[in-house]
C-alpha cells in the first residue's frame, strides 16, 4: 500500500494537513505499534528541482519502501533553505518529522545571515549523510566561453557585464561563486534567486551568465546543450562529467569546493527512532540500484558509519567552512 512518495510544495501545504489530519495526532515517542505507524514528513530545505531535492527522491523512495510508510517530501524553498530548517527546527520530536538539509543551509548560514531563527548544534539531532555533492562550474552556452582561461578573459574585458547566479544568499552556490570571486579578483554582481531551479532557468535564459552550482540538478541541462560546463569545484575530476577539469587544473590553483547533503530530526527525537532510520540510510546507501541512479547524477550515495560521526563532522565543518568565508569577504546580510 505504501510504495509511492507524495511531493509537496508551499502551495501544497493543504494535502500535508489533510494527510495528518487522518493520523494519530501524536507528540512524543510513538505509544503501542513499532516506529513508524504513519507517513514520515520529510522537509526539504531546498526547492524542487534543486540538486538536494533531485537525488533525495532517490534516497527517499528506498526508505519508503524498507519502512513501509510513505516518505511525504516537502519542498521548502527560499532564503538559502534557512526556510525549511526552521520549520523543521520547530516541528515534534516524534520521529514523524525529519529535515534533509545541506551544508549550505545547516552551516554556511551561520556566517552568511546576522541572525538565524535556529540554531543547528543545539536544535538538531543528526542522522546520516547521503551525498557528498561536488559542483560544476557552467555558463551560458551563447557566450564565447570553453574554458575558465575564456571565462577570466571575458570578465577582466568586461567588468561587471558577467553576473553571477546562486540558489540564494547562504546557499553553496553562493559561497562556491564568492570564493571563485576571491581567487581570481573580478568583478562580478551576485544575483540571489529562490533556489537551483530558478538560478539554472536564469542561466538558461542569458538573465545571468554563470554559477558554481551542484552537478545533479545541472547534469540534465548540459546534456541538453542549454547549460555549458566549463569545470569542476571539487578537488578531484567528476565521474560523470570527467571531460572537465578541475577549477584548480583549469587556472585557479587551489581552488577546491564541495557540500554536503544529510538527514536530522529536531532535538529530542527518541534515541531510537534515531538509530532506526540511520539504519535504514544505511541498508539503501548499499543498494546497486542506488548506486547506478547516483552515478547517473555524477555521485555516490553516502551513509554515515554512526549518528556521532555525523554530528561530528558537522561541528569540524563549522570551523573549516568558517575559514572559507573569511577567505571569501562574505559579510552577513
Amino acid at each position: 500500500m505504501f510504495n509511492k512518495i507524495i511531493y509537496l510544495n508551499t502551495h501544497s501545504l493543504g494535502a500535508v494537513v489533510a494527510l495528518w489530519a487522518v493520523a494519530p495526532c501524536t507528540h512524543a515517542q510513538p505509544a503501542g505499534g513499532a516506529y513508524p505507524e504513519r507517513p514520515i514528513r520529510m522537509i526539504a530545505a531546498q526547492s524542487a528541482g534543486s540538486s538536494l531535492d533531485t537525488i533525495l527522491r532517490i534516497f527517499a523512495q528506498k526508505m519508503t519502501d524498507v519502512l513501509g510508510q510513505q516518505i511525504v517530501v516537502d519542498n521548502r524553498g527560499g532564503a538559502g533553505g534557512t526556510i525549511g530548517v526552521e520549520l523543521a527546527a520547530r516541528s515534534p520530536a516524534d520521529g514523524y518529522t525529519l529535515l534533509a538539509g545541506a551544508s549550505s543551509s545547516m552551516i554556511v548560514s551561520s556566517y552568511t545571515y546576522k541572525k538565524l531563527p535556529f540554531d543547528t548544534l543545539k536544535d538538531f539531532a543528526p542522522i546520516s549523510l547521503f551525498a557528498n555533492v561536488e559542483a560544476v562550474f557552467v555558463v551560458n552556452p551563447s557566450l564565447p566561453i570553453k574554458g575558465v582561461k575564456d571565462f577570466l578573459a571575458l570578465a577582466k574585458a568586461q567588468p561587471g557585464k558577467l553576473h553571477m547566479g546562486s540558489a540564494g544568499v547562504g546557499s553553496s552556490s553562493h559561497l562556491a561563486g564568492l570564493l571563485f570571486v576571491s581567487f581570481i579578483g573580478i568583478n562580478s554582481t551576485h544575483v540571489p534567486y529562490k533556489g537551483g531551479g530558478p538560478m539554472a532557468a536564469a542561466i538558461v535564459a542569458n538573465e545571468l551568465q554563470w554559477a558554481i552550482s551542484p552537478a545533479a540538478a545541472l547534469v540534465g541541462l548540459i546534456r541538453a546543450g542549454r547549460l555549458r560546463a566549463i569545470a569542476i569545484s571539487s578537488g578531484k575530476r567528476s565521474s560523470i562529467l570527467p571531460e572537465l577539469p578541475t577549477v584548480a587544473e583549469a587556472g585557479v590553483p587551489g581552488y577546491d569546493f564541495g557540500s554536503w547533503n544529510g538527514v536530522l530530526a529536531p532535538a529530542g527525537t527518541p534515541r531510537a527512532i534515531i538509530n532506526q532510520v540511520h539504519g535504514v540510510m544505511r541498508k539503501v546507501a548499499a543498494m546497486p540500484d542506488v548506486k547506478d541512479q547516483f552515478a547517473s547524477q555524477g555521485l555516490a550515495p553516502t551513509a554515515s558509519i554512526s549518528p556521532e560521526e555525523f554530528a561530528k563532522m558537522i561541528r569540524d565543518d563549522y570551523a573549516t567552512i568558517g575559514k572559507v568565508v573569511k577567505a571569501a569577504g562574505i559579510k552577513p546580510e
